[in-house]
């Protein structure tokens, strides 16, 4: 099968950076699927995994996460699924990765595709929607009822794939108004266009900008990227007995700032429940499936906004580029071999 892989950790710009390859096919056993892949989607994890391992002497190293296709095959445990079926998922971190023609996933993590949206579409969205969920859901303990208002959330980072997700299910499932970051004209589009309530400029001073707008400081701070240079106006801003959450990695932050409004913080990573295979990892399975839903019911929509055309070296080299630019927005798909 066609993969696109490396061995060593490379520049983007470098000519053995990532490669076009052939692999054997996988085979299913256990809970795992055998998906046929349709569509990818990259992400900032792809570009640091890239610099950060190395493959074994002789062998490649297949990046990838966010995936659409069809399951091809299953194991002899699985029974969320039937083969013909359409799924999206987002994989795991110590697995081989997406960017391959058939890729092996557990059944756990995987959800039925949307129906309204195409593969490419929808390759956008299980990453950033799995992690968003978990943060404003399983670490932040928001309570999904949007009859409850009073409460704000600020989010940082709001025009990147994390936060374009992390925005729309705020408006769809809670009651809080949503204040998300933005710097460049057409980020803020963005961000308006998903739903935010304000938006306020992350290359100034969020404190001033947040008094300007004369709302009750945030019960809520979601950081997703640059949380060092963003710390002390989180740790100022945030309402005593407040929650943080982070999926960055800030050199340093000083907790003890927190302390006298008695705040707490979180991190996410979302491959936490598959990378221990936690007894609660079909939750993921399970949130999945209710993001369809919410597709499905135009309530939240894709957050595609590049396509690079078909999957192979030179097309994830471009968008790995870009990702590490700083300046992309929403996700950037891939579609076919």
């Amino acid at each position: 099968m066609k993969a696109v892989g490396y061995q060593k950790s490379l520049p983007i710009g470098h000519a053995q950076s990532l490669l076009d390859i052939t692999q054997d096919k996988p085979k299913p056993a256990g809970h795992d699927l055998l998906v046929q892949i349709s569509a990818i989607s990259v992400n900032p994890v792809d570009t640091k995994v890239r610099m950060r391992a190395e493959a074994a002497d002789g062998h490649y190293h297949v990046l990838g996460w966010d995936a659409a296709g069809t399951i091809v095959e299953k194991g002899a445990d699985c029974s969320l699924f039937e083969i013909g079926d359409e799924v999206f998922y987002a994989g795991a971190l110590n697995r081989p990765g997406t960017n391959s023609e058939f890729h092996l996933v557990d059944e756990r993590i995987v959800g039925k595709k949307p129906q309204s949206i195409s593969n490419a579409e929808a390759a956008a969205l299980p990453l950033t929607s799995i992690t968003a969920w978990e943060v404003l859901f399983d670490r932040l303990d928001i309570e999904q009822s949007p009859a409850k208002t009073g409460s704000a959330i600020l989010i940082i980072g709001g025009a990147g794939g994390v936060g374009s997700i992390a925005i729309q299910l705020a408006k769809a499932l809670t009651g809080l108004t949503v204040v998300a970051t933005a710097s460049r004209p057409e980020t803020k589009a963005w961000v308006q266009s998903l739903g935010a309530d304000h938006v306020i400029d992350h290359s100034t001073s969020l404190v001033a900008q947040w008094q300007e707008l004369g709302i009750a400081a945030p019960d809520y701070v979601f950081s997703t990227t640059q949380t060092d240079k963003h710390y002390d106006d989180m740790a100022e801003l945030i309402a005593p007995q407040g929650r943080i959450a982070l999926i960055d990695d800030p050199d340093l932050i000083d907790i003890r700032k927190l302390k006298r409004k008695s705040v707490s913080i979180h991190w996410e990573l979302m491959f936490t429940r598959s990378l221990f295979s936690t007894p609660d990892m079909i939750e993921q399975h399970h949130l999945l499936t209710k993001v369809a839903e919410l597709v499905d019911k135009k309530l939240v929509r894709t957050t595609l906004a590049e396509h690079f055309g078909k999957i192979n070296a030179t097309n994830v080299k471009r968008a790995h580029s870009l990702l590490e630019s700083g300046k992309s927005k929403g996700k950037i798909v891939l579609e076919g071999f």
